[in-house]
């Protein structure tokens, strides 16, 4: 009976030995998923902590450019309305000049 109850202790001893080198382990790997994670969470910080400094920046600046773009589009219309009106004079002129074909002085017939 004594046998018995020593095997038993013995048994129970190793799986205890063996449940605490799993706990051991398994502490480690938390350790290490911890400190990646840290890791994660301080360049996240590092690149998001300058962020809204930067948007403002970039926010004046798509200001400033919406304001040139306004400034510049009635350049952009007197130029498209000069180019139309060329246009047209090209096209009248082509018109003109197709029509009234001159004659060569060969061809023509003396009276």
């Amino acid at each position: 009976m004594l046998a018995v109850v020593l095997v038993c202790n013995v048994v129970l001893g190793l799986l205890c030995c063996y449940g605490a080198w799993q706990l051991w382990r398994f502490k480690r790997r938390l350790g290490r998923a911890a400190d990646a994670l840290l890791a994660c969470d301080r360049a996240v910080h590092r690149v998001l902590d300058r962020a809204p400094d930067a948007i403002y920046k970039k926010h004046a600046g798509i200001h400033r450019l919406r304001e040139q773009y306004q400034g510049l589009e009635p350049q952009l219309q007197r130029a498209q309305q000069a180019l139309a009106l060329l246009s047209l004079g090209q096209t009248l002129w082509q018109r003109r000049t197709f029509i009234v074909v001159p004659r060569s002085r060969s061809t023509r017939r003396m009276p």
